[in-house]
C-alpha cells in the first residue's frame, strides 16, 4: 500500500524517561485525532504527574503532512525551547494522529535555551525510536448502486473483503454506503463491475 493511502500511528499510549543534568523528562506518546481528545489527554498527564514543573507538548491530529491539525506549547519554558523542538521531531517522524507530551521535573540545574532545545528534542526522539506503531488506512466514502437481485451477492462479497456497510437505502435500486481504502479503489471497481455484470455502479468521494 502506498504512503498516500496509509501512515503509522501510535499503537497504544507509551512512555520513556530521560535524565539530563538532574532534570527528569518523562515523554508520553499517544494517539489523538481531535483537539478535544488532545486536551483531555494532556490534562490526564498533568494529573498523573502533578509535581512536574512543565508539561510541554506538540501534536499532529491528521495525516503527517496535514498542517491544519498541528499545535504545540512551551508550557512556561522559554519561548520556542520546548514545544517547537518536540513538534519538529514529530513532523520528521512520518507519524499521524500523534500527541507527544514531555513532563519535566526540574533538577536544580538550569540548562539554558540551547540546552532546553536539545533536551526536549532528545526526549521526543528517544520516545519515537522505541514507539510501537500500527498502520492507519485512509479511506474514501463511496456509494454502490445495484439492483435488488444482486444485493445478497454484493453483501457477501463485501463481507469477504471486510468492508463495512454504513447505510442501506432502498428505492428503485439499492444504494449501499461504504468506506474503501484509497489504495484499492481501482481494483475494487474492476472486481465489482465483473461481479455485477455491468449492473452495479460505484461512486467515490475522491
Amino acid at each position: 500500500m502506498s504512503s498516500r493511502s496509509s501512515y503509522p500511528i501510535p499503537a497504544y499510549p507509551q512512555q520513556s524517561e530521560l535524565i539530563i543534568k538532574r532534570s527528569r523528562f518523562i515523554t508520553t506518546v499517544n494517539y489523538a485525532d481531535s483537539h478535544d481528545q488532545a486536551k483531555t489527554l494532556i490534562a490526564d498527564i498533568r494529573a498523573q504527574y502533578p509535581d512536574a514543573r512543565h508539561h510541554c507538548w506538540a501534536f499532529i491530529l491528521g495525516a503527517p503532512t496535514d498542517l491544519q491539525g498541528v499545535d504545540q506549547s512551551d508550557d512556561g519554558e522559554p519561548k520556542d525551547t520546548a514545544g517547537k523542538p518536540i513538534l519538529n521531531v514529530l513532523q520528521h517522524s512520518g507519524l499521524g494522529h500523534t500527541l507527544i507530551v514531555v513532563s519535566r521535573y526540574f533538577g536544580g540545574v538550569k540548562l539554558g535555551a540551547g540546552g532546553l532545545v536539545r533536551a526536549y528534542s532528545q526526549s521526543a526522539s528517544q520516545a519515537l525510536q522505541t514507539l510501537q506503531t500500527q498502520q492507519h488506512t485512509i479511506c474514501a466514502e463511496a456509494e454502490i448502486t445495484l439492483p435488488y437481485y444482486l444485493l445478497g451477492k454484493v453483501e457477501y462479497w463485501l463481507a469477504l473483503k471486510t468492508i463495512n456497510i454504513s447505510d442501506k437505502q432502498f428505492d428503485d435500486n439499492v444504494r449501499l454506503l461504504i468506506d474503501i481504502p484509497v489504495g484499492t479503489i481501482d481494483d475494487f471497481e474492476q472486481e465489482l463491475a465483473l461481479l455485477g455484470n455491468g449492473d452495479v455502479r460505484l461512486i467515490t468521494s475522491e
